[in-house]
C-alpha cells in the first residue's frame, strides 16, 4: 500500500473512501443531534419519581433504560448505513471522474484519438470532460500538424541535398566538367538550404514565443520593410506604397519585421503579371494596432486561401528568383508570429485579383 508522503504509517486514503467516511461522519452526528434534541427537550423533563395513577407511569430512569439501548442500535445502524450508503454514493458520484481517468491514461500512452464524450445532465463533470476532449482534440491537432510539418520539412531538406550530392558526384566522375558552374549550381543550392533552415528556426522561435516584449510601432517597422523590399519592387515594375499613422503595440521588433517583411515580399512575388500595385496600411483601432497589406494579381480560389499559412504551401502559381526563391513558409511564419503576439492574421482574396491580409495585434497607449 503507498505511504503518505511525510506521514510513515498513514496509508493513502482514497478519495471515494473518503467521501464514505464523510458520509457516514455526517450522519452518525446528525443522529447524535437528533438523540441530544430528544434529551434536552423530552427526557430532561420527565419527573425521576413515580407518579400518576396508581403509581406506574413512566419516570425518566425508566425510559432512560428503555431509550438508551434504542438509540445505540439506531446509531449503529445508522453508521452502517451510512458507510455503505456513501460507498455507493461515491462511486456513483466519482465515476465520471474515472472516465475522464482513463482518457488521461490513454492519452499518457500516445492515444489522442479517444474521446470521453459524455452523457447526462450539464455539471461540473460534464463541464471537465468537455474541456478535457476540447483539449484533446487541439492536442491531436497540434500533433497531426507537426507530424506533416516535419514530414514536409525533411522532403524539403532532402531536395536540396540530394542536388549537391548529385553536383558532387558529377565533378568527381567529370574531372573535364566546368568548375565555375558546378560552384555557382552548388552556391544556389546551399544557399536555398539554409534558408529553409533559417525559416524553420524562426518558425520555432515563433510558436514557443520566447521573445521579451518591447514599445514597437507599426508604421515604422512597414517604412523600413518597404524600404528594404522596394528594389524588389522595382525590378518588378511594382508600385509599393506605404499609407496610415502610427499604431503603437508590444513584442519583438525582430519578429514583428520579419513578420511585415514576409508579407510585403509575399505580396510583390505573387503580384504578376508586372505593373501592379501592393500598399500597407497601419492605423490604431480601439484597443488594437491594424496591419494591412494588399497586392493586385491574379485571383484567387476562396478554398486555397486557408491553406496558405500552413507550411509549405506556395500557392497555385509561384514566380521565382534565384534572390527571393521562397521556402513555402512565409505566411507559416507570419502566423506564428501573430499568434505568439496573442493578435489575429486574416486573409481574403480581393475580387478583381489578389490578395488582402489583416493583422490585428494588442495596442499600446
Amino acid at each position: 500500500m503507498r505511504r503518505r508522503p511525510g506521514l510513515p504509517g498513514l496509508p493513502r486514503l482514497s478519495a471515494r473512501l473518503k467521501l464514505t467516511l464523510s458520509y457516514a461522519g455526517f450522519l452518525a452526528v446528525a443522529g447524535a443531534l437528533l438523540l441530544a434534541v430528544v434529551w434536552v427537550f423530552l427526557l430532561r423533563y420527565v419527573p425521576d419519581t413515580p407518579q400518576g395513577l396508581l403509581g406506574i407511569s413512566p419516570n425518566r430512569y425508566l425510559l432512560v433504560r428503555t431509550f438508551a439501548p434504542a438509540a445505540v442500535v439506531a446509531m449503529v445502524f445508522l453508521l452502517v448505513f451510512g458507510l455503505v450508503g456513501g460507498w455507493i454514493l461515491a462511486g456513483r458520484m466519482l465515476a465520471p471522474l474515472t472516465q475522464i481517468t482513463d482518457a488521461a491514461r490513454m492519452a499518457g500512452n500516445g492515444s489522442l484519438s479517444h474521446r470521453i464524450r459524455m452523457k447526462g445532465r450539464q455539471d461540473e463533470f460534464r463541464e471537465l470532460s468537455d474541456a478535457f476532449d476540447a483539449m484533446l482534440e487541439q492536442l491531436d491537432s497540434h500533433v497531426a500538424e507537426q507530424q506533416r510539418f516535419a514530414a514536409n520539412a525533411s522532403h524539403e531538406l532532402r531536395t536540396p541535398l540530394a542536388i549537391s550530392r548529385t553536383l558532387l558526384d558529377v565533378a568527381r566522375k567529370d574531372p573535364t566538367r566546368d568548375r565555375g558552374e558546378l560552384i555557382e549550381r552548388l552556391h544556389a543550392v546551399n544557399t536555398r538550404a539554409i534558408d529553409l533552415t533559417e525559416a524553420l528556426l524562426l518558425l520555432s522561435r515563433g510558436d514557443r514565443g520566447n521573445f521579451r516584449p518591447e514599445s514597437v510601432d507599426l508604421s515604422l517597422i512597414a517604412e523600413e520593410a518597404a524600404e528594404t523590399l522596394l528594389p524588389l519592387a522595382e525590378q518588378r515594375r511594382i508600385t509599393l506604397d506605404v499609407t496610415g499613422g502610427a499604431a503603437p503595440t508590444s513584442g519583438s521588433a525582430e519578429l514583428l519585421l520579419r513578420m511585415v517583411t514576409n508579407l510585403v515580399q509575399n505580396a510583390v512575388v505573387h503580384n504578376h503579371p508586372a505593373g501592379g500595385t501592393v500598399t500597407v496600411h497601419t492605423e490604431p483601432h480601439g484597443d488594437t494596432s491594424v496591419l494591412r497589406v494588399e497586392n493586385t494579381g491574379r485571383r484567387l480560389p476562396p478554398e486555397l486561401v486557408p491553406t496558405l499559412t500552413e507550411p509549405f504551401q506556395r500557392g497555385t502559381e509561384r514566380v521565382r528568383t534565384d534572390e527571393h526563391a521562397g521556402v513555402g513558409l512565409g505566411l507559416a511564419i507570419v502566423h506564428s508570429i501573430v499568434r505568439a503576439h496573442d493578435g489575429t492574421l486574416d486573409l481574403v482574396p480581393r475580387p478583381a485579383g489578389g490578395l488582402l491580409v489583416t493583422v490585428r495585434l494588442p495596442g499600446t497607449p
